[in-house]
């Protein structure tokens, strides 16, 4: 199968072009055939999915840090509507058959605990600009299906982590500071919301989701792809505490605190299951202990670059 991905050189997108390819699958990487960003440029995207025709396209690329798109409002929505956009309208040009576009739990926004876990039927309630834009691609990708017959499928990612995430995101982050305390001899953990809880999975199990649903996920609709399971994030420092190499405490920082942040998210992957007979492999300490690992060989191996 040929497989063309978006955002091939982000975290997930590495992970999602080593499982391809692992498959036995064509794959060709976006960013590396016409440089980064290439997502904001409709022409070149156009031209490359014409001249490659893919079986499928992988689209990942996007901004995705919730805290970045407070202060860009207008190029998050850029990069993830227009984006989108561009590579649903390449796609329809081109005669691509199957498109699987990433967006987000996040488009969910606040859930009552009494509404959890949260099924594909939940209403949208974006409340913060990341989650808009994310819900604005949804409905480009609507569009494509329902107005021109394009056979996309839309994965609505929950948290997800594993090795080569950047230390934006929360277990990462918490990596991080404990790797460096190794080093150093400090016991402080600085944190923000220990109290929020979220639905994580693996990023492999993750991106074996994602090569199901282009191949058995029925065009036009949506799909959770999540553990079903809340954890909260005083659990995922305790047991990354746990990990270290020296006793070391949590220490609350105000500063680390979202704008808006959500109580409770939890998925439903029932629908997922039911179409590709998919479930989560990788324990969640297991996963933390590779994350871990990730960060400590990142401060013996460099000494500036915190981006995966």
């Amino acid at each position: 199968m040929r497989a063309l991905v978006t955002g091939s050189r982000g975290f997930v997108g590495t992970h999602l072009v080593a499982h391809l390819n692992a498959c036995a699958d064509d794959v060709i990487e976006v960013d590396r055939v016409i440089g980064s960003p290439p997502i904001e440029d409709a022409s070149a995207i156009g031209e490359l999915i014409a001249e490659i025709k893919p079986d499928v396209v992988y689209h990942l690329a996007g901004q995705s840090d919730v805290a970045a798109s407070w202060g860009d409002p207008m190029g998050t929505f850029q990069v993830n509507a227009d984006g989108t956009l561009h590579v649903v309208r390449a796609c329809i040009d081109a005669g691509v058959d199957r498109l699987l576009s990433v967006t987000s739990s996040d488009i969910y926004g606040m859930v009552d605990p009494d509404d959890l876990p949260i099924t594909e039927h939940a209403p949208l309630r974006p409340v913060n600009p990341y989650a808009a834009s994310k819900a604005a691609a949804e409905m480009v990708c609507i569009q494509g299906f329902l107005g021109h017959g394009l056979g996309v499928i839309r994965a609505r990612a929950f948290n997800h982590l594993g090795p080569g995430q950047s230390e934006r995101f929360l277990a990462p982050a918490l990596a991080a500071r404990i790797a460096r305390n190794e080093r150093s001899g400090n016991t402080a953990v600085p944190v923000g919301n220990l109290s929020a809880r979220r639905d994580f999975t693996d990023v492999r199990d993750v991106v074996r989701a994602y090569r199901l649903l282009a191949i058995e996920g029925e065009p036009g609709e949506a799909y959770n792809v999540c553990s079903g399971r809340d954890v909260a994030v005083s659990e995922i420092a305790e047991i990354l505490l746990d990990l270290a190499t020296i006793p070391m405490t949590l220490e609350q920082d105000d500063r680390l605190f979202r704008p808006v942040d959500l109580p409770v998210q939890r998925g439903d992957n029932g629908k997922l299951r039911a179409a590709t007979g998919w479930g989560p492999e990788i324990a969640l300490v297991d996963t933390l202990a590779v994350t871990l690992e990730d960060a400590r060989s990142r401060q013996t191996g460099q000494t500036g670059d915190s981006d995966g």
